[in-house]
């Protein structure tokens, strides 16, 4: 029922390690700080580590070839990893008092006793450590200096080390320092008018080149024999008149550097005079691997470009140009974009020659390795970095099936019948066991691709960081599309493409056999929320992009709405940053309903920054720039200030638009029937005061509190609140029906707690007469308004609870009528599934008989966590970000999600499937005692016929 998918994330950091014994593999750091060893046979994971949100890698090196050097967190954390099995062999904290540029660089030439010196340049300092026991040999600190550090670099076959950097921008620094004792042998300075910008290529032990200020002039920089020399070349002297700006490539090529300007790419030779030359211009997408060492100290490196479908892997010797050591060209999917990294390593053939293989870094963020022309394998490590999701139903089976099908479904049968006898006879190759597995597989319920009657088989529609959107299948998590959305990739038009949601656009209900259902892809051009947004529309099935938009407004939020046209799409709500609405799709139809129901259109905004919380309505037309028919001003209906110096917000959840509650009524042990407050409008918000906005522990219990509100988003009313004294964020909550759960920190009793508030509806309490009932006289039926002040009531308990939590979430089913189940993500990287009633408000130490017939818990202070109740079993969901549930047809299961570096599937029946059979039920068994039954019906029957007939004669 259930499947467990590992990645890693995009590749930033890649060092090989194929030695003549042991596994070949690639040691790979991720941008979802992920450190891991890769087989480079398959592409499969030895050992993995996924290191904190904030713990981000800096740098990773190989040292005493058997152990994995990291730096991250700004480089302050240094840590030794064992090659072959992951674990860790040292930590080591460095300190400095000013931010700067974290270098790493292991003295592979310089050891000492046995030991490889790793030097680290981070936080204003320069650290030499062991890489044996991770101890901090000495310390050389540059913050008296203000020199910001831009290369460490070893000279050959000596102890010494060269630090250069620059101080106030135009002062360049360098220092000749003992790498054995941490000695300063000599420091060298000299002043350059122009100024620098930061990016520096390093072309030999002895010389460097820089950009100055303006970015117009490559400054080629030589130290030697204790005098600097600055040579400048203006850039339009090697290229022409360009128009953009100039940035050097980060490269470490031996007497060569890669300058681009815009998609122009030089290739700059250093000449020992200091001179620049262009050795080749590259006018398309180009990258650059670093510089490889292989035999008798030769380089070499990889240049990597984009041709039609395909990309041309060049490999090149260090200080020979002309000379192609390898020349490939490879067939590449055009929907993985562009290259954006490559990593170069060399192998010998067997007859003695080098032969090379290619790590390469798609812009899909997925990873390939090629060899000899080929793609050996790839990983799909998009979905490392999942944004987020909705569901499609799959396509109804249709009935009727050609003569060619049943062909080739016969020859498949007798195929696969043949593959099985020869696996069962022990007769079977290796590719004849893959096919019996695939056969296997393709036959499986499951992994159909048509919908089931329980709702079991659905397309899980993914969006990923990448702009990558994927349909997995729910049976068995394979991918039966992808789409790199156009819309959402770097371009000209739009800089720093960023995906936001994905939500469901068009379900055909009516004409479900020949109309696709579609989705709605929304993002942005840029990081900040006035960017211009962008629109893509896919098709579920097939994942062709059927139409895309650039929209001239920015998008802050997108309201789903509860209407449809006559094609069933439904109609959505785009919020800009000046507070207009824009209504999609834009057609007569869609206006007309939209405003035919504007009245009834309510909405909120939350400033948390600001601690306000606003309720809007729509007022009239817009008028202006950028007005058209389908624009909308806004007006402020109300709004909640909360004192910046008291309450700060730090967690706001609403009820989710799907849910469906069977029955307001609940009926107590006393037969007593109390209604639940139902409305979608509700919000609730936790606030806590400024101080305790920091870390968990940053903060004294007596400043320190958590208030919990219920707020109406229709009228603005405040309808609970409540304050926990002593108490932090984070926050996470989850609302459903009427009640809230959330977790949180309490500080005085150093535990993380949960509180869950009901809220009940009073005004609806006298209907309990029978009589009244009977004959009309309630108010069951009368309809509820936001604008009427309701008479409610509230419970409320809190419990202790162990863990710290990542993501909760609720189980949802079709008709509402199974027990809920709350899903917690926990910081394990495990989910756990808790049933609802041991949050209930109700709760007593001793409860009553009644009470207990009801199904109410005994009261403890904690709530239990049970070993069998991990949804996730033994498995790890690494780096959880959320957890998604959605229901199936069947009432009694619902379908569950969770994401992060890791995805996990699986179904939960909360309440047993207690409207279904069990899989492993033996329909056999049934059909056997049936068959007895009715044996046995008939042989009794004809016996007292025989009995009744011998009585009568008598």
């Amino acid at each position: 029922m259930d499947w467990h998918q590992q990645y890693i994330g995009k590749v930033k950091h890649a060092v090989f390690h194929t030695q003549k014994t042991g596994r070949k593999r690639v040691v790979v750091s991720t941008e979802e700080n992920v450190v891991a060893s890769l087989d480079l046979r398959h592409g499969e994971i030895f050992w993995r580590h996924v290191l904190g949100t904030n713990d981000v890698v800096d740098g990773i090196e190989i040292a005493l070839g058997k152990y994995i050097i990291t730096l991250s967190s700004d480089g302050s954390i240094l840590r030794a990893w064992n090659l072959p099995d992951g674990q860790m062999v040292w930590e080591s904290f460095l300190q400095g008092s000013k931010h700067s540029k974290p270098l790493l660089l292991v003295l592979t030439n310089l050891k000492v006793d046995k030991d490889n010196v790793i030097l680290v340049s981070s936080k204003g300092c320069l650290h030499a450590v062991s890489s044996i026991d991770g101890e901090v040999l000495w310390r050389k600190d540059f913050t008296a200096e203000s020199l910001e550090v831009q290369k460490v670099i070893q000279l050959h076959d000596s102890g010494k080390i060269y630090v250069v950097g620059f101080s106030a921008s135009s002062q360049f620094h360098v220092y000749k320092i003992n790498a054995l004792d941490g000695e300063l042998l000599k420091h060298e300075s000299a002043t350059f008018s122009g100024g620098f910008v930061g990016e520096v290529a390093l072309v030999s032990s002895e010389t460097l080149v820089a950009l100055d200020a303006t970015r117009t002039v490559l400054v080629t920089i030589v130290f030697k024999d204790g005098e600097i020399k600055f040579q400048q070349t203006y850039i339009s002297n090697l290229v022409g008149d360009t128009s953009g700006a100039a940035m050097i490539l980060p490269s470490t090529l031996k007497g060569t550097f890669a300058l681009k300007i815009n998609t122009l790419v030089l290739f700059i030779r250093v000449t020992g005079e200091g001179k620049l030359e262009v050795v080749e211009k590259v006018d398309h997408a180009t990258v650059v691997s670093d510089a490889l060492s292989f035999s008798e100290d030769k380089q070499a490196f990889a240049v990597v470009e984009h041709g039609g479908n395909k990309i041309h892997l060049t490999v090149k010797l260090g200080d020979d140009w002309n000379s192609d050591l390898v020349k490939e060209n490879i067939e590449m999917d055009h929907l993985r974009g562009h290259v954006h990294k490559v990593f170069v390593n060399n192998y010998v053939r067997t007859d003695r020659s080098h032969g090379f293989r290619a790590l390469i870094v798609m812009e899909d963020h997925s990873l390939l390795l090629v060899q000899q022309g080929k793609i050996v394998w790839n990983r799909e490590d998009s979905l490392a970095s999942i944004i987020d999701v909705t569901t499609s139903e799959l396509p109804v089976e249709k009935d009727g099936v050609s003569v060619a099908k049943v062909e080739h479904n016969l020859f498949e049968w007798l195929k696969g019948h043949l593959l099985k006898l020869k696996g069962t006879l022990m007769l079977a190759s290796a590719e004849d066991v893959v096919a019996i597995q695939a056969i296997r597989l393709k036959s499986s319920e499951k992994s159909k691709m048509t919908r089931d009657h329980n709702g079991f088989r659905k397309l899980l529609i993914v969006l990923t960081k990448a702009g990558k959107i994927f349909a997995l299948h729910s049976g068995d998590g394979r991918v039966v599309w992808s789409l790199l959305l156009p819309s959402l990739r770097e371009s000209e038009a739009c800089d720093n493409p960023t995906g936001l949601n994905v939500y469901q656009w068009q379900i055909p209900h009516h004409h479900a056999m020949d109309e696709n259902p579609s989705v709605l892809v929304v993002g942005r051009c840029g990081f900040s929320s006035n960017a211009p947004g962008v629109l893509s529309f896919v098709d579920a099935y097939t994942g062709k992009e059927l139409n895309s938009l650039d929209l001239a407004h920015s998008i802050v939020q997108v309201i789903p709405l509860p209407f449809t046209d006559s094609t069933e799409q439904r109609l959505h709500l785009l919020v800009d940053a000046d507070r207009r609405v824009h209504l999609y799709p834009k057609t007569p139809e869609a206006k007309s309903t939209f405003e035919q129901e504007i009245s009834n259109i309510y909405w909120y905004s939350v400033e948390a920054d600001n601690g306000i919380i606003k309720g809007h309505v729509i007022k009239s037309k817009c008028i202006g720039k950028g007005a058209d028919d389908f624009c909308y001003d806004t007006g402020n209906l109300w709004s909640i200030v909360f004192p910046s110096e008291s309450e700060k917000i730090i967690a706001t959840v609403t009820r989710k638009p799907n849910e469906v509650v069977h029955t307001q009524a609940k009926v107590s042990v006393d037969q007593d029937v109390m209604y639940k407050y139902i409305s979608k409008n509700l919000l609730f918000v936790a606030t806590v005061s400024p101080k305790a906005s920091g870390t968990i522990g940053s903060v004294d219990p007596e400043e320190s509190s958590l208030v919990a509100y219920l707020i109406d988003t229709v009228s603005g009313r405040i309808l609970h609140r409540m304050t926990h004294h002593g108490a932090q964020g984070p926050v996470h909550a989850v609302f459903s029906e009427n009640w809230v759960v959330y977790h949180y920190f309490n500080l005085r009793a150093h535990r993380y707690e949960m509180s869950v508030i009901e809220i009940y509806d009073q005004s609806r309490a006298e209907n309990k007469d029978v009589l009244k009932l009977i004959l009309g006289k309630h108010n069951l039926t009368a309809p509820v308004s936001s604008y009427s002040r309701p008479e409610v009531v509230t419970k409320s308990q809190s419990y202790y609870f162990t863990h710290s939590v990542k993501a909760i979430a609720v189980t949802l089913t079709a008709k509402g009528i199974t027990s809920k189940q709350l899903l917690i993500g926990t910081i394990g990287d495990q989910v756990l599934a808790l049933d609802k009633r041991f949050l209930d408000p109700r709760r007593s130490i001793n409860p009553t008989q009644a009470e207990k017939e009801e199904g109410i818990i005994p009261l403890t202070d904690a709530l239990p966590i049970i070993p069998q109740s991990y949804i996730t079993h033994s498995l790890k969901v690494e780096g959880l970000r959320g957890i998604i549930t959605v229901p199936a047809k069947l009432e009694s299961t619902t379908l569950v999600f969770s994401y992060g570096v890791d995805i996990f599937f699986t179904r939960l029946a909360p309440s047993r499937t207690y409207d279904s059979l069990t899989e492993d039920f033996s329909y056999a068994l049934l059909l056997i005692t049936i068959v007895a039954l009715v044996a046995a019906i008939f042989v009794t029957w004809v016996l007292s016929e025989k009995k009744e007939l011998r009585e009568k004669w008598r």
